[in-house]
């Protein structure tokens, strides 16, 4: 009676799609507030850091995926966080994801239960081993593997003076992925909010390789929002779509890697100082659909980097379907009200809130 017992709930665990204890077994917890790094990671006892959740599976050997769930509470990051497991492999359907334990569209979310990332190490990242050369930068996540999944962070800047004199930029790169043949690293749900004066955003998503995707975000006072970095070969199956990008100072996209067959839909731009950096060398075209770009002193630029925005270009290379519409001067209704599940998101029945951009999947 017992094994027939046994093989029902089994079934039935399969049917219902029913997480059993094998496929949990890799997931890790993290509470700020009641975590010990001590603990073994499990829900009842959370590790405190991600930083110490990285050094395991860093460690670890094997396959299969790995979640990382991250309480709602403030994660001070004193040093970057990098995951560049040498002996654990994930695969597209098997991936390193670090999300938020509550996620937007969950019934009990609301804006205040976001974790909160803010790096507060030292700005003494050296490229290429030699000391930065405009005053000095830092990452905070760095995804050092293919097939990865960020979803769900509210994620500040650094609380540093970014131009402390002529020739100096000091800056903090959020979210990060140097490896130019690494595949599949997706970016969704996230919110990055800065300050120009305070706590500056310097760039939200910094990502070479392949396969990188940043859907339903929301870039809120940043610098930059997103640059497709550097590559083996031209970045294929590339896509921003779903996202909302206000009032940043630098710009909201830049082209430097990504292939011709770049999907860029759904996207609401509002008063960037920059639209579009293509690279100084950079030939292809890309195309735009159902978007909405208004406010802007500059439309495709190229070159730019750290110091600038580079120069006007043709604005050629850029193809817009007929769903697309863009504005040089005027501004969005955005909801300010912190208490509002929609916070800093377009008020709805205002122009572009029928695009869907933003933080939740579902209407």
């Amino acid at each position: 009676m017992k094994t027939i017992k046994s093989f029902i709930i089994s079934i039935l665990m399969v049917f219902l799609m029913i997480p059993d204890a094998e496929s949990q077994k890799n997931d890790i917890y993290i509470n700020p507030d009641t975590g010990n790094d001590h603990s073994t990671g499990s829900q009842e006892q959370p590790l405190k850091t991600l930083n110490e959740a990285a050094r395991r599976i860093n460690e670890s050997n094997g396959t299969g995926a790995v979640t990382i769930y991250l309480s709602e509470g403030i994660y001070g990051l004193a040093a970057t966080v990098t995951f560049h497991p040498a002996n654990w492999h994930f695969s597209k359907d098997q991936r390193l994801t670090i999300r938020a334990a509550t996620l937007p569209d969950d019934e009990d979310w609301n804006p205040g239960k976001m974790p909160v990332i803010i790096s507060t190490m030292p700005l003494d990242f050296k490229p290429n081993g030699r000391q930065d050369p405009l005053g000095g930068a830092s990452y905070g996540i760095q995804i050092e593997t293919s097939y990865a999944t960020i979803q769900g962070l509210r994620v500040l800047g650094t609380p540093v003076h970014e131009r402390p004199k002529e020739g100096m930029v000091k800056r903090n790169y959020p979210i990060v992925r140097e490896g130019r043949n690494l595949d599949d690293l997706r970016v969704t749900q996230c919110l990055f909010v800065g300050d120009e004066l305070v706590i500056p955003n310097h760039l939200g998503v910094l990502a070479s390789g392949q396969g990188i995707v940043v859907d339903h975000c929301v870039f809120y006072k940043c610098k930059d929002a997103v640059v497709y970095w550097f590559s083996d070969k031209p970045a294929e199956r590339c896509e921003m779509h779903h996202n909302l990008m206000i009032d940043n100072y630098g710009a909201a996209i830049w082209s430097w890697t990504v292939a011709d067959d770049f999907k860029f839909y759904n996207n609401v731009i509002s008063n960037n100082n920059v639209f579009w950096e293509v690279g100084r060398d950079e030939t292809r075209t890309y195309t735009l659909t159902n978007s909405l770009v208004v406010g802007y002193n500059s439309l495709v630029n190229k070159g730019g980097g750290a110091f600038g925005y580079g120069e006007p270009t043709d604005p050629k290379r850029l193809i817009y379907g007929n769903d697309v519409i863009i504005k040089k001067e005027g501004s969005l209704h955005i909801e300010k009200d912190q208490t509002k599940h929609n916070y800093l998101h377009l008020v709805p029945g205002t122009l572009g809130a029928d695009l869907g951009a933003g933080l939740f999947f579902k209407d």
